[in-house]
């Protein structure tokens, strides 16, 4: 079969994660990549983390990242391979491209190019020095995260970067199809998916945030190992207090809400610990399926290739390059993804291309006249729905009075408003611009209507388990019926078949199981979850599948359905742990805050009360400008920057950083070219100089909320035009404007509860 991509020719300029993930997904789904490296070679090929001895030729995460493309060295990049892509992904601040020969004027001209940097091209920070640790300071998700008595923790691994990657592969999409050029911040990818808008949280609830926290309960020892718990709604936490044998806990109000549990952890711990003590990890986790409660086992580089629903779903192919490594995330029924394949030797095509067919520059947004039918509900799928959205699509949610979207209910509720569930900071944060309807599917006269939208539609998109909509009576087969080109893309939490089908499933269930906690939390801790960043890690995978759908469609007419499992996503954000274990037969795990590509890297006290800053010192250059703001010392005159001399290296920065103001702190280690950030408490990212410079925060008023600062995406733009939909606020006008029906007709549907704005029950 065809790849959705086939033909489309991408230049992959740059030595980050982030690139080099954009161009494996690219080429995944059909297209020429063609990386351009120095001639010394991508960093990544000689990329081993700590705790791995290094050895000789490209580093198996390389060949897991470039497989399948093809490579050119050269220090500069000219203008006429530029103009020879369809697509080009550069990964540089504007002055590394000038030192690659590239004109910063004649790039932001191109409609073709996706720039990702940490800070973008516009705004005062284009050239502060940063790696995914200190963007995690800035961006708020370190300050979030850890116990109250201990220092705050950062997200294990790269997740950053795969999320920043996942963003730079749906706008190169976009480029392509007329909508660039596009300046995009790694920073802003970070923000607006590594903590929940918490700027909107401290606005809409009209309370203060939490300092750090974990979730209670989240990761617990049971009898055997550990165990994995997320819950999102007060039933679960009902539900999990009856299997926990506590019921009494499950009539406590205020522990409906992780902000009570957190306050009561030592009570809800001392309560739960004997259950988790005296059953094993698989009798946990079956009675959870049992409960429909989100629980799993803490998965790691070592127990996820031996797990029987991976087995049954080839989750982990042979790599050509001798090693099991998660499959390409996503199944489409016309078009699947390439298998792996080898990486490129360095510089192994020259002239890889002819000259391309000039561009007429696009006026519009690249998905005008592109209509979703969006039965998301949560975080994950209202991502990819919002994304495309912004994005110029007509985006229209749909939910029912019997069932919200349930992060309309989720963390807490106002008692001074009527309508409470309309101030949700989460739901707000990825639903501005969408228009909602409500409809009963379960009736046969919601299913009708919905049919009438999906005939007029291009892309359904929803993120059930599967049976709900085969319950429903809405399966793939029956959508096409409707319309036979419709593209559904389907996000269920485990996908379509295999052993755990039916499990429910969030996005810290996923980090639990596929390795992202195992790798996040203090050494002698618990494992920790990244808190949720993999939904919109899926969802931004869903929104760049939806335009590889709808490319293939322009070529062919066909739609086709699309299953992205988050799963399946974030196995590959963890990839590098069974790459490794695999290679080098070493099981990677908790660092702390040192992680494992730099040998001095932590999160330091500063002078005052919780005033932190997290450092990174990457290199020899770094460790001799370090030097020089500590002012050279004598105890630093002999010592060789490395893993032998880090402890003592992060000891005296210890020191010094204690006695000066968290600020002043910063600014130094900035001055002298070292990646530094403070640790910021997630609200206070509104002040952050760099994202307001770059208009991340956009300003409409909702009609009951008030004025709002929504995020847009990533890249810089003007896209919040509208505020998030009120429940059914749109019924009238698609119900009546679009399908016809009569004012008689709406009032029969709302008394029969087929449509509303009132959830049921409240």
């Amino acid at each position: 079969m065809a790849s959705p991509l086939s033909g489309i020719r991408v230049l992959e300029i740059g030595d980050r994660i982030a690139t080099a993930y954009c161009g494996k997904l690219l080429r995944d789904a059909g297209a020429d990549v063609v990386m351009v490296e120095p001639p010394a070679g991508h960093r990544l090929r000689r990329y081993r983390p700590a705790g791995v001895p290094p050895s000789a030729g490209d580093s198996p995460f390389f060949a897991f990242l470039a497989g399948g493309k093809r490579s050119i060295t050269s220090p500069t990049v000219s203008p006429e391979l530029l103009d020879s892509a369809d697509v080009v992904v550069l990964g540089a601040t504007p002055r590394q491209a000038t030192e690659m020969g590239l004109d910063r004027d004649e790039i932001t001209r191109r409609t073709t190019v996706v720039t990702v940097s940490d800070f973008g091209w516009t705004g005062p920070w284009i050239e502060l020095p940063a790696t995914e640790f200190t963007l995690q300071g800035w961006c708020g998700s370190t300050g979030s995260r850890g116990e109250p008595e201990r220092p705050p923790i950062a997200v294990g691994g790269d997740l950053g970067e795969f999320i920043a990657g996942s963003y730079a592969a749906f706008f190169a999409l976009a480029a392509h199809r007329g909508g660039g050029p596009f300046d995009m911040s790694v920073l802003e990818a970070m923000t607006t998916s590594m903590q929940v808008f918490s700027w909107l949280r401290k606005e809409l609830m009209l309370l203060e945030v939490l300092g750090r926290s974990t979730e209670v309960p989240s990761v617990e020892r049971a009898k055997d190992g550990y165990v994995g718990i997320s819950m999102a709604t007060g039933q679960q936490w009902q539900d999990f207090c009856a299997m926990v044998e506590c019921p009494d806990l499950a009539d406590v109000p205020e522990l409906r809400f992780q902000v009570g549990r957190w306050e009561q952890r030592d009570l809800i711990r001392a309560r739960t610990a004997e259950f988790f003590e005296t059953h094993t990890v698989d009798e946990i986790v079956e009675l959870a399926a049992l409960f429909r409660i989100p629980m799993t086992a803490i998965g790691n580089g070592e127990t996820l290739t031996g797990m029987d629903h991976f087995i049954e779903r080839e989750s982990f192919l042979d790599h050509p390059s001798g090693f099991r490594a998660p499959r390409a995330p996503w199944r489409m029924t016309s078009t699947p993804p390439l298998p792996p394949a080898l990486p490129p030797g360095l510089g192994d095509t020259e002239n890889p291309w002819p000259p391309s067919e000039s561009r007429t520059r696009s006026t519009g947004l690249p998905l005008e006249g592109v209509r979703i039918v969006d039965l998301t509900a949560f975080w994950a799928g209202p991502t990819a729905t919002h994304l495309l959205g912004m994005l110029g699509a007509d985006v229209v949610k749909i939910e029912s009075v019997q069932r919200p979207d349930g992060m309309r209910f989720a963390g807490g509720f106002r008692e001074d408003v009527e309508r409470w569930w309309e101030y949700s900071w989460v739901f707000h944060g990825v639903n501005s611009g969408k228009r909602s309807i409500t409809l009963d599917l379960a009736s046969d006269e919601g299913r009708t209507l919905l049919g009438r939208l999906v005939a007029e539609a291009d892309v359904v998109v929803e993120n059930f388990t599967p049976r709900v909509m085969e319950n429903f009576g809405l399966s793939y087969e029956e959508l096409r019926g409707f319309n036979e080109r419709i593209i559904e893309v389907r996000m269920p939490g485990f996908g379509l078949d295999g052993p755990w089908r039916d499990r429910v499933g969030f996005a810290m269930t996923m980090e639990q199981l596929a390795g992202l906690a195992w790798l996040t939390g203090y050494p002698d801790g618990l494992p920790t979850a990244p808190r949720g960043a993999c939904d919109p890690l899926a969802g931004v995978h869903a929104a760049f599948l939806t335009l590889a759908a709808l490319e293939h469609r322009s070529r062919t007419g066909a739609g086709q359905l699309v299953e992205l499992p988050m799963i399946d996503v974030v196995l590959n954000a963890s990839a590098l742990q069974v790459i490794e274990r695999d290679v080098a037969g070493v099981l990677l795990t908790r660092r702390g805050n040192r992680g494992h590509e730099f040998a001095v890297q932590n999160v330091y006290a500063c002078a005052g009360e919780e005033q932190w800053i997290a450092v990174s010192i990457r290199h020899d250059a770094d460790w001799t400008a370090l030097k020089c703001v500590l002012g050279q010392p004598a105890w630093a005159r002999d010592i060789t920057y490395g893993a032998e001399s880090a402890d003592q290296i992060d000891t005296h920065l210890a020191d010094w950083c204690k006695h000066r103001p968290r600020d002043e702190a910063v600014t130094a280690l900035l001055a002298a070219g070292i990646p530094a950030a403070p640790v910021v408490q997630p609200p206070d990212v509104i002040d952050n100089a760099a994202l307001q410079a770059r208009g991340f925060f956009q300003t409409v008023t909702h009609p009951l909320c008030g004025p709002l600062p929504y995020p847009r995406p990533p890249v810089t733009g003007h896209f919040v035009n509208s505020p998030a939909p009120l429940l059914g606020q749109d019924n009238t006008e698609i119900l009546s404007g679009s399908l016809g029906l009569t004012d008689q007709d709406l009032a029969r549907l709302e008394a029969g509860k087929i449509i509303g704005t009132w959830p049921l029950g409240l």
